[in-house]
């Protein structure tokens, strides 16, 4: 009786199939492919954003320079470059009239290439121009 039993357990007890086996694997390898891409995408944004924080500062440092130069008319169209965290910057400011004669629109736009097609970012600020001391 005991033998029966046995052979009986034995038939009952089974394991997983080869195609389930293999379900299970795809199931495991898409959900990794996707783990994967978010964090790549995730890297790539985080990269991207260090990048535009960096720019932002390069060029509030120049905005910051231009006012504390007091030149008016700021000059237009120049350009430079500046060391900031181990990479070089390249800068341009733009200065542009507004409807207002005693007041300027002054451009910085920063770019990791100089001769880049489109900035990495541009920030803007406004100048009044001095006023005489009698």
């Amino acid at each position: 009786m005991m033998l029966c039993l046995t052979r009986l357990n034995a038939t009952k007890q089974r394991g997983m199939t080869l195609l389930e086996v293999m379900v299970a694997l795809l199931i495991f390898a898409i959900a990794g492919t996707a783990v994967m891409k978010a964090a790549g995408e995730h890297l790539h944004n985080v990269g991207m954003i260090e990048e535009v924080t960096m720019a932002t500062w390069v060029a509030d440092n120049r905005l910051t320079q231009i006012h504390l130069e007091g030149r008016w008319p700021p000059q237009n169209n120049q350009k430079g470059s500046v060391e900031m965290a181990h990479r070089t910057w390249y800068w341009k400011q733009l200065v542009k009239e507004t409807a207002d004669k005693e007041l300027r629109q002054v451009e910085v736009e920063v770019r990791l290439e100089e001769n880049a097609p489109q900035a990495i970012t541009m920030v803007s600020t406004y100048i009044a121009k001095p006023a005489r001391n009698p």
